[in-house]
C-alpha cells in the first residue's frame, strides 16, 4: 500500500447551503461553518437548545390499572386491543432541537480568485484560505469554547451575532449589546422563546491585533486588523444570565490561538487517532474534494474517507450528551423529527462503533443520556406497567426521559426492549476495559427487577409472555401495533437479565431462572426467524426497521458459531427483509447483521446502496434518505461500525477475523481496533493472506474464528503481542 489515507476533506469553493457546512464540535457547542470570505457564517448549536412548546403532556400515561385487561384482551387474541390502551392524548413531538444565532463577518467588497476550504479531521479545525485572508474555527474540548481566527493584512470586518435563520420563531425575544473592551469588543444576545420564561445567551468576545474596534448596532467593526480572535460561548437559562461573568471567563483563558488549540489538541487528537483504516487508495482520488469523490461509490478512497469522517463527526458531536438524529448540528429550527435522540434505532447505529473503534468518549456521553434520565424512567415503569424499575423512551429531547410521544399508529409507550439496548454499549465498554462501572450495574438491577415485575402472564406451556409487545416501528401483517411476543422483546429480556445476574451474582439464580422461563423465537412458513413469536401473527416483510434480528446485532444471542440453526432463520428473515422507504439507517442495519451472519455480499449491497443513493451532503455529514434528503447523522456516524464489524468482531470469549470483507477492500490496514476481551488488534490483509497483532492486556483463551476453517483456541497473555498469521482463505 503506497501513500496514506487523508484525515480530513476538502472543497474549492464556500458552501452555499447550510447543509454543506463543514462542522467541528466538542460534545458541547457545535459549529457549522460555511468558510465566505465575503459574509462568513459560523452557525452556533449547542446539546441544551431545545425549545419549550408549551407541551401539556410532559409525563407518561398513567395505564397501569388498565394493565391487565389489556393483557387478558390480547392473550385471548383481540389484536387490536393495544390501540385503546392510551390516555386520549393527541401526538405529542418531544422538544425540538435548533441552532442558536449566526456569528456572522461580513467583508466590505467582494472577493474573487483562488480559495480552499477544509476540515482537519486530527485536529477538529475548519480553515477557509483565499490569497489574502485566513480563517481557522474550531471547539476546544478542553475550554468548551468556539475559537476563530482571522488573519489576513488590513482586515476589515462587521462583526454581529445574527438570530435571523430559517424557521426562527416570530415570538423569539431578542435582545443585543455590544461594548468595546480593552482587547477589542463583547457582543451578547439574549433570545427568550415565546410564552416561556426559559432563555439562552450566547457571548463573543473579540480580541483584535493591529486594528480599531468600533460600535456598529447591532455589533461592532473592526479595521485596520492584522488579526482577530474570536471566543464564542452560549448557554440555555431561565431568567438572566450574568453575561459579566461570561466574559471575564473568556477573558481568562488564553488570548491566543495556537495555545488554546494546543489544549484541545492533547483530547482530541489522541481520541479521534486510535483507530485508522488503510484500504490502499488510489492517491490521485485521495487528493480529490469530497464532492467530488462522492460521485465515485466504488472508490476505495471513499471508504477511507467516510470512516474517517464518521469516526470525527461521532467524536465532535459526543460530551456532554451522545449525537442526537442530526449529530450536534442544524442550521434551521424546523429541524427533522425535533432533532431528537430516537432510541429504537437511531441513537444505538450512530453509537455502535464506540468500543470497537476505542472511543469511550461517545459512551460516556451515552452513560450521561442514560444516568441523567433515570429518575423518569422510573416513572415510565410506574405509570404505564405498575412495575419497579426502567423502562427508556423511545424519544427524548436530551432534558426529558419521560415516554410521551407515542400514538396509535406509533405506541411507542408500550416499549420495554430500550433501556437494554441503550444500556448495552455501557456493558461493551466494562467489557473492554475489564471493570464493571456500577452505575451501569445499578442500571442493569433496576431493569431486571421491571422485568421481575412485568414478567408476569404465561402460555398454555408455563412459559412467560411479553404483553403487551412492541416491534419498532412495524406491525403484524394481519394484526395492529401492540401485540404479543415481539422477537426484540424476548431477546432484550433475557439479555437484561442475563447480563444483571453477570453484575450481581447475589441475586443471579432469581434472575437466570427468569430468563429460563422465556418462550423460544419463533420461525415462520417461510423458514425465516418470526418478528413475533406469537402463534398466527404473520411478518411484514418491507420495512426499514430489523427489530427482530436485535439477537444477532448487537446481541450475541443468535451466531451462525453457538446457534447454527437460529441463524439459518435469521438469515432468511434477513433476505427476505426490504428496504422500505430507503433510509439510510434501514441499509446500514442489515449490513451490521450481515456481518454477523458472514455474509459479505449483503454487507456489500447494503453499503453499494448507501454509497450510491447521494446520501452524503459535501460536509460529509448524511442524509435520512437518497438524494440528500433529510439532514440526518445515521449514515456519517454508523459506516465506521459497519467497516470494523465486516473485518473484525469480538465477545468476551471470541474473536471473528475478517467474517464479511466486501470484495471490493482487496487489501488494507485496520489498526487499534479494541475488543471485548481486552486486546488491541491490528489487521492487515490482501487478496491471498492476512496478518492480525493482537496485543492482549489481561490473560484470557478466546475462539478464534477465521474464513478459512473451524474455530481454534488461543491463549493470550497480558503484555505479549500475539502474531496471527492467516491462509488461504
Amino acid at each position: 500500500m503506497s501513500g496514506t489515507p487523508v484525515h480530513g476533506t476538502w472543497e474549492p469553493r464556500p458552501a452555499a447551503r447550510w447543509e454543506d457546512s463543514f462542522l467541528t464540535g466538542n460534545g458541547h457547542h457545535g459549529a457549522l461553518v460555511s468558510g465566505d470570505p465575503n459574509d462568513d457564517r459560523v452557525i452556533v448549536t449547542h446539546h441544551t437548545l431545545v425549545r419549550p412548546d408549551g407541551g401539556s403532556y410532559r409525563h407518561p400515561p398513567e395505564l397501569a390499572a388498565e394493565l391487565p385487561a389489556l393483557q387478558d384482551r390480547l392473550l385471548a387474541g383481540d389484536l387490536t386491543a393495544a390501540e385503546e390502551f392510551t390516555d386520549g392524548r393527541p401526538l405529542q413531538w418531544v422538544r425540538p432541537f435548533h441552532p442558536a444565532f449566526a456569528l456572522r463577518l461580513k467583508r466590505p467588497g467582494t472577493h474573487s480568485g483562488s480559495y480552499r476550504r477544509e476540515v482537519d479531521f486530527t485536529t477538529g479545525e475548519v480553515t477557509a484560505r483565499t490569497p489574502d485572508r485566513t480563517s481557522r474555527v474550531f471547539v476546544s474540548r478542553a475550554d468548551d469554547v468556539i475559537v476563530q481566527h482571522i488573519a489576513g493584512p488590513g482586515l476589515t470586518l462587521d462583526l454581529a451575532l445574527d438570530h435571523r435563520l430559517p424557521g426562527v420563531p416570530p415570538g423569539l425575544g431578542v435582545g443585543h449589546g455590544a461594548h468595546l473592551t480593552p482587547e477589542g469588543a463583547a457582543l451578547t444576545l439574549r433570545a427568550r422563546y415565546p410564552g416561556s420564561d426559559r432563555a439562552y445567551t450566547g457571548v463573543t468576545l473579540a480580541a483584535v491585533t493591529g486594528g480599531t474596534a468600533t460600535l456598529a448596532a447591532p455589533g461592532t467593526r473592526i479595521e485596520g486588523a492584522e488579526s482577530v480572535l474570536l471566543l464564542t460561548r452560549v448557554r440555555r437559562h431561565t431568567g438572566e444570565l450574568d453575561a459579566i461573568e461570561e466574559f471575564r471567563a473568556l477573558r481568562d483563558l488564553p488570548q491566543a490561538y495556537d495555545a488554546l488549540l494546543d489544549r484541545h489538541l492533547a483530547l482530541h487528537r489522541t481520541a479521534y487517532s486510535r483507530v485508522t483504516l488503510d484500504l490502499g487508495a488510489d492517491p490521485a482520488e485521495r487528493a480529490l474534494p469530497g464532492s467530488e469523490l462522492l460521485t465515485r461509490p466504488q472508490s476505495p478512497a471513499l471508504l477511507e474517507r467516510l470512516f474517517a469522517a464518521g469516526r470525527y463527526h461521532l467524536l465532535s458531536a459526543s460530551g456532554l450528551l451522545p449525537p442526537r438524529l442530526t449529530g450536534l448540528w442544524t442550521g434551521e429550527w424546523d429541524t427533522a423529527w425535533s432533532g431528537a435522540f430516537t432510541t429504537d434505532a437511531n441513537l444505538n447505529l450512530q453509537t455502535a462503533s464506540a468500543a470497537a473503534a476505542a472511543l469511550p468518549e461517545v459512551t460516556e456521553a451515552q452513560a450521561g443520556l442514560i444516568h441523567g434520565q433515570l429518575d423518569d424512567w422510573r416513572d415510565n415503569a410506574r405509570a404505564v406497567f405498575g412495575a419497579r424499575g426502567i423502562v427508556a423512551p423511545a424519544h427524548t429531547d436530551g432534558e426529558s426521559g419521560h415516554a410521551y410521544h407515542f400514538s396509535r399508529e406509533y405506541p411507542l409507550h408500550l416499549w420495554t426492549a430500550g433501556a437494554d439496548w441503550l444500556l448495552k454499549p455501557l456493558v461493551d465498554h466494562d467489557e473492554t476495559r475489564g471493570a464493571q462501572d456500577p452505575r451501569t450495574a445499578e442500571a442493569l438491577a433496576e431493569l431486571a427487577c421491571f422485568y421481575e415485575d412485568f414478567l408476569t402472564r404465561t402460555d398454555s406451556d408455563g412459559r412467560l409472555v411479553v404483553v403487551p409487545s412492541y416491534s419498532p416501528e412495524n406491525r403484524p401483517a394481519n394484526g395492529s401495533w401492540g401485540a404479543v411476543n415481539a422477537a426484540m422483546d424476548l431477546s432484550a429480556a433475557r439479555h437484561a437479565l442475563l447480563t444483571a445476574a453477570d453484575y450481581h451474582p447475589e441475586r443471579a439464580s432469581t434472575w437466570r431462572a427468569l430468563a429460563d422461563r422465556l418462550p423460544p423465537h419463533r420461525v415462520n412458513q417461510d423458514g425465516a426467524l418470526a418478528e413475533w413469536a406469537w402463534p398466527g401473527l404473520d411478518d411484514t416483510y418491507d420495512h426499514r426497521h430489523l427489530s427482530h434480528l436485535y439477537g444477532v446485532w448487537p446481541l450475541e444471542e443468535i451466531t451462525p458459531y453457538d446457534t447454527p440453526e437460529w441463524a439459518e432463520a435469521a438469515h432468511r428473515a434477513l433476505a427476505l427483509r426490504g428496504a422500505e422507504n430507503d433510509s439510510a439507517h434501514g441499509h446500514l442495519h442489515h449490513a451490521l447483521i450481515a456481518a454477523r451472519l458472514n455474509d459479505p455480499a449483503r454487507v456489500t449491497h447494503a453499503l453499494a446502496q448507501v454509497l450510491g443513493g447521494d446520501f452524503f451532503h459535501a460536509s460529509l455529514m448524511s442524509a435520512h434518505y437518497p438524494h440528500r434528503d433529510v439532514y440526518n447523522a445515521d449514515a456519517a456516524h454508523t459506516l465506521p461500525a459497519v467497516l470494523i464489524e465486516a473485518l473484525v468482531q469480538s465477545t468476551p470469549t471470541r474473536l471473528v477475523l475478517l467474517p464479511a470483507r466486501p470484495e471490493a477492500l482487496e487489501e488494507g490496514r485496520l489498526n487499534g481496533v479494541r475488543t471485548r476481551f481486552g486486546a488491541e488488534i491490528d489487521l492487515v490483509w490482501s487478496r491471498d493472506e492476512a496478518t492480525a497483532v493482537v496485543r492482549p492486556t489481561r490473560t484470557c483463551r478466546v475462539d478464534l474464528r477465521t474464513p478459512s476453517g473451524d474455530g481454534l483456541s488461543l491463549d493470550l497473555v497480558a503484555g505479549e503481542d500475539h502474531v496471527l498469521s492467516l491462509r488461504p482463505w
